[in-house]
């Protein structure tokens, strides 16, 4: 939801920051956002939508992958990635736990990484 909210182009960034990466996304967090869309009202369901937009265009692949029974979108996020792209601090502190590499948004124009990417 980043694009909306602070007018920055993540994709570009993305793809820029981590030329030799796909971007990639699951259903599960597909299937997140369409409720978010769904469920929220002004400036959020905006940005829940374009986040939505963003996810299924050409730029970023979607794989079918399912959430473990009781598995919130952030655990299962945890158990799959590689590298994880979010500004969410708490599941920021629990992929540092884990060691999986993170990349955010820093001062709302810039791509930062937490951890070692190869």
């Amino acid at each position: 939801m980043i694009p909306f909210q602070f007018n920055v182009d993540i994709i570009d960034e993305l793809e820029k920051a981590l030329p030799s990466y796909n971007l990639t996304t699951t259903q599960f967090v597909i299937n997140e956002l369409i409720g978010l869309k769904k469920n929220l009202k002004g400036k959020n369901r905006v940005a829940a939508g374009i986040a939505l937009k963003i996810a299924k265009s050409n730029s970023i692949s979607i794989k079918n992958i399912s959430l473990n029974n009781g598995e919130s979108v952030d655990d299962g996020l945890l158990r799959i990635s590689d590298v994880l792209a979010t500004n969410d601090i708490e599941l920021k502190k629990r992929a540092k736990k884990k060691g999986i590499p993170v990349v955010y948004l820093r001062q709302k124009k810039y791509v930062a990484f937490d951890g070692h990417i190869d």
